[in-house]
């Protein structure tokens, strides 16, 4: 009984998320509710268990990280950039647009993509006004780079933490495995931009020629709290960067980086709080609740084992299919729970696998999948969620399903690339 309740409210929560009928806010909340009222999941599961509750580090490094980002948007400093970026890019959408993709993907390599995207999106806004074009492309496009970027360091997106801990890799092990796919990913993706987001590069020439007269510097406001705030987050991202080293975890590190800029800043709580998208973090909550209600279900894990089971001892087919199923089930739940469950599935696997090089490929199909999956849907990846949630407040609203058009063509594209690159590298140049 406990099984199909988990299923259906999920199912039918998915339904309203996706067709927009009511506010998702409204959908995770009432399904969340409703697993808990039933007794699928208790309160010990919900808010405390590691396995099925609230992701609490999710929660609260996107907290203190917005909280850093309204203290630094105070500064001026997104104008700034935004005023920068556009004249490199002469004013030209497209080139804006790989510009700030280029920017994001690079970040999200060494941030994690969730931080980088809250840094980016205000200053995508921002340029997007000035130009006088549709921010929602901009963002989306981001948000894709962010989720491809991210796949290329331990650090850059949180299922890579997970796989790092099962499996025991480091830092250097996923960038020289990953960072080379992840870069052919990024110039494929970037080839593909003018298509993907094709008509959304038409911009005003008066609008332009405004933007090329200018001057950057004069968007600073507060140069003294710019440079406190740029000393705190130099503190955060060491920290982010030197995590294997520290051992504290990175929603520590944002809570502590925000007290302290709060501190020493002495902006008023209003401004800063003004900054945090409550609805998005409530969001999450409601949907860590009912994703945990299928993993304590098992539904989750049973899906898992049947894909494992499928492979019949062919380590190629094993990484191949870990690889796609990642992908499309990453696009359907948010990618962290995911990676969460299969994980002890795939080092399960790797021990019937003899081939060292085989069997380590099993967690970077896993990596691969989960990562660039994440980009399928709307709510495939905590970046998707946190940027729908920005652009919704700035007056940009991005539906479910415009994210998931653009989101699962390059999903697929990107895919298609990881494929043979698995096969050739730890199959055939082994």
């Amino acid at each position: 009984m406990s099984t199909v309740v988990a299923i259906v409210v999920f199912v039918v929560a998915y339904v309203f998320i996706a067709t927009e009928r009511i506010p998702k806010l409204v959908a995770a909340l009432a399904g969340a509710g409703v697993v808990l009222a039933f007794g699928v999941v208790g309160s010990e599961d919900a808010f405390f268990s590691h396995e099925t509750g609230v992701d609490w580090d999710v929660v609260f490094l996107l907290l203190g990280m917005m909280i850093i980002v309204g203290v630094l948007r105070k500064t001026g400093v997104f104008e700034f950039t935004a005023i920068w970026a556009a004249k490199r890019a002469k004013g030209s959408p497209l080139r804006v647009m790989i510009l700030l993709v280029l920017i994001t993907a690079i970040a999200s390599a060494f941030l994690d993509n969730v931080t980088t995207v809250l840094l980016m999106a205000p200053v995508t806004l921002l340029v997007c006004d000035r130009l006088d074009v549709q921010p929602a492309p901009f963002l989306i496009a981001e948000v894709f780079a962010s989720n491809i970027g991210g796949a290329a360091t331990l650090i850059g997106d949180p299922p890579n933490i997970i796989i790092g801990s099962r499996a025991g890799l480091s830092f250097n092990d996923f960038l020289v495995n990953m960072g080379p796919i992840v870069l052919l990913e990024i110039i494929v993706f970037t080839l593909v931009l003018p298509r993907l987001f094709r008509g959304s590069f038409a911009a005003d020439p008066a609008r332009v020629a405004d933007v090329m007269k200018l001057n950057e510097r004069e968007a600073i406001r507060d140069r003294k709290l710019l440079v406190k705030s740029a000393v705190v987050l130099a503190a955060v991202f060491t920290a982010f960067i030197g995590h294997s080293v520290v051992h504290i975890e990175p929603s520590v590190v944002a809570l502590l980086g925000a007290g302290i800029l709060v501190l020493v800043s002495r902006v008023k709580p209003k401004d800063y709080l003004a900054a945090v998208e409550w609805e998005t973090l409530l969001f999450f909550a409601g949907l860590f609740i009912m994703i945990g209600a299928l993993v304590k279900t098992g539904v989750i894990d049973d899906l898992a084992r049947l894909a494992a089971d499928a492979t019949g001892g062919n380590a190629l087919l094993a990484v191949l299919l870990v690889l796609g199923v990642s992908a499309l089930l990453s696009g359907v739940i948010d990618n962290i729970p995911y990676v969460a469950t299969m994980s002890p599935l795939v080092l399960a696997l790797t021990e019937d696998i003899p081939d060292p090089a085989h069997s380590e490929a099993l967690w970077w199909a896993l990596g691969l999948g989960a990562d660039f999956g994440g980009n399928m849907t709307a709510i495939g990846a905590s970046a998707n969620v946190v940027v729908l949630g920005i652009a919704a407040r700035a007056g940009s609203p991005i539906s479910f399903w415009e994210f998931t058009k653009k989101g699962a063509i390059v999903t697929l594209i990107t895919v298609l690339v990881a494929a043979p690159y698995l096969w050739l590298r730890y199959f055939v140049f082994t």
